[in-house]
């Protein structure tokens, strides 16, 4: 039937609906993290279950001569012991290109590449019988800078179609053009890792129909089947992938780690295999941020009217492709800002090398750029002697803008409000004489008395996309039944979207109260038995999985209309739900959905598909690559020891757009979460790799911020719908990522007049040490 009119408009639900839209009602998983009840994925056990092990790659770049297994196999208490030979399908998988081996063939790429697995009854048992796989190599050297990968033909070719994962170029206007004032800088951003909490682990048990039911920790659970199967030489039905407590991810779930080898390891042992991974193997087990190089130049009138940008962007891929291509497609789209600039010319290159691969990362290819054109917006102010708040403001882009790649911006991009926003929130105080010590960079650790600690104010703003690009028909699927249990109606939902953190659950519960009217909704496990969701990544999953539930939801309330119109003899027209009841245009109670449904079950499955994209030009890179835009702003207020080189940030402000906030302590939890990730990476996180070794993979050398080095933060919240987007919706979790690094930067040059042009910014390069 067509849907009659509904009482509330689709983009303003009703805000008196209890714990529906709009509202921020408790997370059925917050009380049991707290307390420390909730089982994640680590937690997972089953009777008669061996454990699983890895054996990896010392060397970064070698020849594999010899690989025997006899003496590990012969070990008391171990049951298989598998290498490439055993793999019984494919032995390439990746997320853009097969090319990666589910266990290396006859070289290996990076140090930690996997060569063997094997499973035991004990996880020490198996460790200790790693040691006994005899692998032969033949050490060769490895390729590590990531600007002679792109253009030096001298250099080993690492990959059969050689070391370019991806160029880009990107042109608008003349390139050529002329500008009254020119700044230029060369910008490099160190390696960084999510650092999620819960390591990769996961429970492969297999089935009598010889297919395997794997339980893990993962950001997508259809991409993981289908090539997971692809290496089992399954069917991707006979595997069955459900999702398990996740204990943070951040893009470093969206590639495989144990997923082929546990079910390997559970198809020829015929029982279930775990496999934990420990926090060292965990640093050479996922992907990590790419490290970047930049060198960007800038030109304005004297006025300060941006003439042109031109841009040359290195990212570095490592040992395999993963999501090099999209972090070259975005880094190119994105490299200008939010900012109107009517001529440029982009190169971006995506390069494999002997370093450890690098896929996503919250704020994918996006940090990188932002970091080098924040960079050059505060030296373009200090040339032309304007504040650094101002030149933003005057160059910001807003509805009607184009972006570099030429696409219309066709929805609100307030990011002149947003920049204004920070600079009319009041500073800290200053830091008096008296302040205590703790008060100081470096806390109760430094050994002066603060005689040179100077303060510094910087900005950072960004543009980050949503959702897929560049013609992927990026969709979510949702299955939502209405029936009536114990007396009363309840909703479920049922989609495969990994709730990584984020709150996903609880926002499609939210969705179901509002579309149904039913206060009572459980969510279902997310699992491959019901249709793709897509990846929780790109900010995307309340845009897309967020659209899907409330098509569905609308589809259930069609039907149960089309039921009362049949069996209660009324018109349909204007009918909406609320409250438990069927309510009519007029506010009349039509019927209760208990009296109603009976012992009936309405069940709709739906897809949401967001409007399309298109690939990027060849020759210019102009076309509408991106569904939409999420817009943040930061100011840092830091305090730098000039004689130490410590820094302690004293403040750090957002504001951000958010289009409709769907639930409002989530939305500040996500700005909060990705702040502290964004100062992560401009003062301390760094994978620090020496001729592609990984010199500090533990959380003792490899520093993320903790509850003490986080500052306070003033936060504005707008409210600016996107009329494409479901309810009005922006992608939130990214964004304040990549504005917050920049920001903090840029307050550290301000205060030390340094250059500065590497994050994360370490005291010897403030001190010159």
């Amino acid at each position: 039937m067509t849907r009659p009119a509904p009482a509330r408009s689709p983009q303003e639900p009703a805000d008196t609906v209890t714990g529906g839209i709009g509202t921020s009602p408790l997370r059925p998983d917050g009380t049991l993290k707290v307390r420390g009840e909730f089982a994640y994925s680590s937690d997972l056990w089953h009777e008669d279950m061996l454990w699983g092990a890895t054996l990896r790659s010392p060397h970064p770049h070698a020849r594999i001569v010899r690989l025997d297994v006899s003496r590990a196999l012969a070990q008391p208490g171990v049951h298989a012991v598998l290498t490439h030979e055993d793999v019984p399908g494919e032995n390439l998988y990746g997320l853009k290109y097969q090319d990666t081996p589910a266990l290396a063939e006859d070289r290996v790429r990076y140090q930690g590449e996997p060569v063997a697995i094997l499973a035991a009854d004990h996880p020490e048992i198996a460790r200790q019988a790693l040691k006994h796989i005899v692998v032969e190599y033949e050490v060769l050297e490895p390729v590590t800078d990531p600007e002679r990968a792109a253009h030096d033909e001298t250099l080993p070719k690492l990959h059969p179609g050689g070391n370019l994962v991806r160029y880009q170029r990107i042109v608008k206007g003349d390139p050529e053009t002329k500008a009254d004032v020119v700044v230029s800088g060369v910008y490099e951003i160190g390696m960084q890792d999510q650092a999620f909490l819960g390591p990769e682990s996961g429970l492969a048990v297999p089935d009598d129909d010889g297919g395997v039911d794997l339980y893990l920790a993962t950001q997508w659970l259809h991409v993981d089947q289908k090539q997971t199967a692809r290496a089992l030489g399954l069917p991707p039905e006979k595997v069955r992938l459900t999702l398990s407590g996740v204990g943070g991810a951040f893009g470093g779930r969206e590639d495989l780690s144990m997923q082929i080898h546990s079910c390997l390891l559970a198809l020829r042992t015929g029982r279930p295999v775990k496999m934990v991974y420990n926090r060292e193997e965990s640093f050479f087990g996922h992907v990590h941020r790419h490290p970047a190089k930049m060198y960007y130049e800038h030109g304005a009138t004297r006025e300060g009217d941006l003439v042109y940008v031109r841009a040359r962007l290195y990212f570095d891929g490592g040992a395999y492709a993963s999501k090099t291509p999209v972090v070259v497609g975005n880094g190119t789209t994105l490299s200008v800002g939010p900012y109107n600039v009517p001529n440029a010319k982009i190169e971006g290159w995506g390069v494999y090398s002997n370093n450890p691969t690098c896929g996503a990362m919250r704020g994918l290819g996006a940090v990188q750029p932002t970091y080098a054109y924040e960079s050059q917006m505060d030296k373009l102010a200090a040339a032309l002697g304007m504040d650094p708040a101002d030149l933003r403001i005057r160059n910001a882009m807003s509805e009607g803008s184009t972006n570099v790649t030429g696409q219309l911006v066709d929805f609100p991009a307030p990011v002149a409000e947003l920049i204004q926003r920070l600079k009319d929130m009041p500073l800290p105080p200053e830091r008096g004489e008296d302040a205590d010590i703790r008060d100081l960079p470096g806390g109760a650790s430094n050994v002066t008395h603060g005689e040179g600690v100077v303060r510094g104010v910087g900005y950072g703003v960004t543009i980050k996309n949503i959702s897929y690009a560049e013609g992927l028909d990026d969709y979510s699927t949702a299955r939502v039944r209405l029936q009536v249990l114990g007396g009363e109606p309840v909703a479920m939902v049922h989609t495969a979207a990994a709730e990584v953190g984020q709150g996903l659950v609880t926002l499609q519960q939210q969705i179901a109260r509002t579309e149904l009217g039913v206060p009572r909704v459980t969510v279902h496990p997310a699992d491959t038995s019901v249709g793709d969701a897509g990846s929780s990544s790109a900010s995307r999953q309340t845009y897309v999985t967020g659209g899907a539930v409330r098509n569905a939801c609308r589809a259930v309330a069609d039907a149960v209309y089309s039921l009362a119109e049949r069996r209660l003899g009324r018109s349909a027209t204007g009918m909406s739900l609320a409250g438990g009841k069927i309510v009519a245009a007029d506010g009349e109670v039509v019927a209760s959905l208990v009296d109603l449904l009976g012992e009936e079950i309405v069940e709709e499955t739906r897809e949401f598909h967001h409007r399309k994209t298109y690939p990027l030009d060849p020759e210019t890179g102009q076309g509408d690559a991106h569904v939409q835009y999420g817009f943040s702003a930061h100011r840092a207020v830091v305090d730098v020891d000039v004689e130490l080189g410590l820094v302690k940030v004293v403040q750090l402000d957002c504001a951000q757009d958010v289009g409709k906030a769907m639930n409002p302590d989530a939305v500040i939890g996500q700005i909060q979460g990705g702040s502290a990730q964004g100062l992560g990476l401009a003062v301390m996180e760094e994978i620090q790799v020496v001729d592609g070794k990984v010199r500090n993979p533990s959380f003792t050398d490899y520093l993320i911020p903790t509850v003490l080095d986080m500052p306070p933060m003033r936060i504005a919240v707008l409210e600016r719908p996107d009329p494409h987007a479901p309810y009005g919706v922006r992608g939130v979790g990214e964004p304040p990522t990549i504005s917050s690094t920049p920001a903090v930067a840029n307050a550290i040059r301000a205060a030390t007049g340094l250059e500065l042009p590497r994050v994360p910014i370490r005291p010897e390069h403030i001190t010159g040490t």
